[in-house]
């Protein structure tokens, strides 16, 4: 192999990895031994691999690594470029040889994909066995991983083993391989390390690449532009490849066979095509190894929230649905021990699943869906989704189903993660009622939980409040009429701050949720850790919770909790009013209030300490000191600002009934702010309240109650017309 080839080809591999969207994340590479001669059994989708792997392992371990490639490749120009990057052809005659001798030098690593093809469908698991199918055909997967790793360590050993007893033996096989010495071999083990790829979001659609070769070439065929059109997407769109390291399979441990033994120190002389006398226990550690590997492979999948989709999709019971239920149903199956199934989850799976059960707004849910009711897997009629089961059962050619049928594609893929496949087959067949009080329930343990561990981990001695001060509270109401309030807090204080308003509206008969703010209720410590998605996150579980114990939603919000009210208000359409007291605008409305805070952060970031942001704080004078924080951590204000950035453009998204309250002689928050916000609104009905009151918490305190009637008045009335 020319080392400057293969440098050259390297940069250009470089140059298009750079060109490409994709995201590659490389996971467990501690599993990579140090030092020894290393097959990497990968499974095989696209011709990607083929291309950019030997790069990305070659910058990973420093090592010159090779791969064997299907012989169709090797014409023109993919040809020349392919033997430039070290791959061998799968008919080259001297393949074996030249892969054993490289191994037990140690002068590369080799890429091996053992399915021996692209495995377009996924289709590797049938009856708890690896079987590959491939349009007519069905066959377990090659060997030739496991028989390359075993025949290397075979001669490793015999060598070491001959240069004692049988120098010219020895010498012989080191001629065999065109070895210079037997030093060069005797520190090196041989390994097999599983690796997975997984893809995602899997889509076929025309691209740069496709494009391009219908613009030189005509008659393309059939095979190669679904290929362009599925891979070349996949590099242009900006898909997620997570390559994921298993456990390496250490080879010689599989030699300490009577017969092997026998074999690796036998006076005779072996050629190395012949058959031994060990072949048959040879033959039965190979298969071993194979199901070792193929294994290790498949449980590497990182699964992600289309797995579960279309698996979920694929296993209920039942060809007409509520689009929520199939939503619901895959919110339980992660938040119901889904660890406990022994997988590795996408990073968008180890966050906070509630945007399943609110706005979608990641568009897990509506790209998926979206994608199936293109391939015809499923109709939508309202909120119904209607499927034809016949489709998940190979409806389509092996070459074509990328194209025609993706939903199959990634529902095949987790077959082999057994433990999650019985998971999700439970999950389906259970009621709905069911697995909405098990979400209802979770959803109330979470937030008090959450609490509890924040509690713990920020309490300050001296600073921090009362335990109970800053606990998320549900009360229940009218079971008959079953109308939820959600009521927000604002920055630096707790639920307390709207325990008057929850009780009140509560002894009218509405449930009333008041959650934390993730950051609050603990110490300042805690919030300058929180993001603005954090307390978005806490309002949407709130929403989720009463949506699951009510009829309908109302949210109200105080000063910041406004904004997050009028935040998910104009997200989510189902909220039936929305209710904002004292809300600013901008940043700037907090008027004299936040004003050190916007100083000390325009200092800091003069300095570009980006680390030190978060470990500073200002001193706050609040209204309410039993509530609220006396330090204001700067990179808390940073993030109303984001917030209140992204909100302001989606204020004309509302359409909910809308009351803005204000008042008028607020220190804090600038009326004309709040009023700006009121003209934004597209909301049919709505209302602008303005009090008297020269305090900014008019929520707590003297003739706070009149605020509170206001709120409870406005609800009753749209509640009337409602009905």
């Amino acid at each position: 192999m020319n080392p400057f080839a293969y440098k050259t080809a390297g940069v250009a591999i470089k140059a298009l990895s750079d060109l490409s969207k994709a995201r590659f994340r490389l996971h467990a590479k501690n599993n990579i031994p140090k030092h020894g001669a290393i097959i990497f059994a990968i499974n095989h989708f696209t011709r990607v691999e083929t291309l950019f792997l030997p790069y990305f392992f070659n910058n990973v371990t420093g090592r010159t690594i090779w791969s064997l490639a299907d012989y169709s490749l090797f014409k023109g120009t993919l040809g020349n470029f392919l033997d430039k990057v070290g791959a061998i052809s799968t008919k080259n005659p001297d393949r074996d040889k030249l892969i054993v001798k490289s191994l037990l030098t140690g002068e590369a690593s080799w890429i091996i994909f053992p399915e021996g093809l692209m495995v377009k469908n996924k289709k590797i698991f049938e009856k708890g066995h690896y079987m590959i199918t491939q349009e007519d055909i069905k066959r377990p997967p090659h060997t030739g991983v496991a028989t390359l790793a075993l025949r290397t360590e075979f001669y490793r050993q015999r060598l070491k083993c001959m240069s004692v007893s049988n120098p010219d033996e020895a010498r012989r096989l080191l001629d065999l391989f065109q070895i210079d010495s037997i030093n060069d071999i005797f520190d090196l083990n041989t390994y097999i390390v599983p690796v997975n790829i997984t893809y995602y979001p899997i889509r076929a659609k025309e691209n740069f690449l496709s494009n391009m070769i219908v613009h030189f070439k005509e008659d393309v065929p059939e095979r190669l532009m679904e290929e362009m059109m599925t891979e070349g997407n996949m590099l242009f769109s900006g898909v997620d490849i997570d390559i994921r390291f298993g456990q390496a399979i250490t080879i010689d441990e599989y030699l300490d066979r009577e017969l092997i033994c026998k074999d690796v120190s036998a006076i005779e002389k072996f050629n190395f095509d012949d058959h031994i006398p060990s072949r048959p226990v040879m033959k039965e550690a190979v298969y071993e190894i194979m199901n070792k590997y193929m294994s290790s492979i498949y449980n590497l999948t990182t699964v992600n929230h289309e797995h579960l989709f279309a698996s979920v999709l694929r296993l209920i019971p039942f060809n007409k649905f509520d689009e929520n239920d199939l939503k619901e149903r895959v919110f339980y199956a992660i938040i119901n021990n889904i660890e406990k199934t022994n997988i590795y989850l996408h990073e968008s799976i180890n966050m906070n699943q509630t945007h399943l059960l609110t706005d979608d707004r990641y568009e897990k849910f509506s790209k998926f869906i979206e994608m199936a009711i293109e391939k015809k897997i499923i109709k939508k009629q309202d909120n119904l989704l209607i499927k034809d089961a016949s489709l998940f059962f190979s409806a389509y050619g092996f070459h074509n189903i990328r194209i025609n049928n993706p939903v199959e594609v990634i529902a095949n893929e987790i077959e082999p993660l057994v433990k999650l496949t019985r998971h999700l087959k439970k999950i389906v067949l259970l009621p709905r009622a069911w697995i909405k009080m098990q979400i209802r329930k979770y959803l109330y343990n979470k937030t008090n939980l959450d609490y509890e561990k924040d509690y713990k981990k920020f309490y300050i001695e001296g600073e921090s409040k009362d335990y109970k001060k800053g606990m998320p509270y549900l009360l229940k109401g009218n079971n008959f009429n079953k109308t939820g309030i959600i009521v927000v807090h604002g920055y630096m204080a707790s639920p307390l701050e709207v325990k008057e308003l929850a009780v009140y509206l509560n002894n009218n008969g509405f449930w009333i949720h008041a959650p934390r703010l993730k950051g609050h209720g603990t110490s300042p410590e805690d919030l300058a850790t929180r993001t603005y998605k954090d307390w978005i996150e806490s309002v949407d579980e709130s929403y989720a919770l009463l949506s699951y114990s009510c009829k309908r939603v109302y949210v109200c919000g105080f000063s910041f909790g406004a904004g997050l009210a009028l935040d998910i208000a104009s997200r989510i359409k189902d909220i039936k009013g929305v209710i904002a007291v004292c809300p600013p605008m901008r940043l700037q409305d907090f008027s004299a209030k936040f004003v050190p805070a916007v100083n000390v952060w325009n200092k800091l970031m003069k300095k570009v300490k980006l680390d030190s942001v978060s470990k500073e704080f200002v001193e706050n004078d609040p209204e309410n000191p039993h509530i609220n924080y006396h330090r204001n951590p700067i990179s808390g204000v940073r993030e109303l600002e984001k917030l209140m950035n992204k909100l302001n453009p989606r204020l004309n998204k509302i359409v909910s009934p809308a009351l803005i309250i204000q008042s008028d002689g607020d220190p804090v928050v600038n009326p004309k702010g709040s009023k700006m916000i009121f003209e934004k609104l597209s909301s049919e009905i709505k209302e602008y309240r303005l009090f008297n009151f020269n305090r900014h918490g008019i929520l707590l305190g003297e003739n706070s109650s009149r605020v509170h009637k206001a709120i409870n008045d406005f609800i009753k009335n749209i509640e009337k017309k409602k009905l």
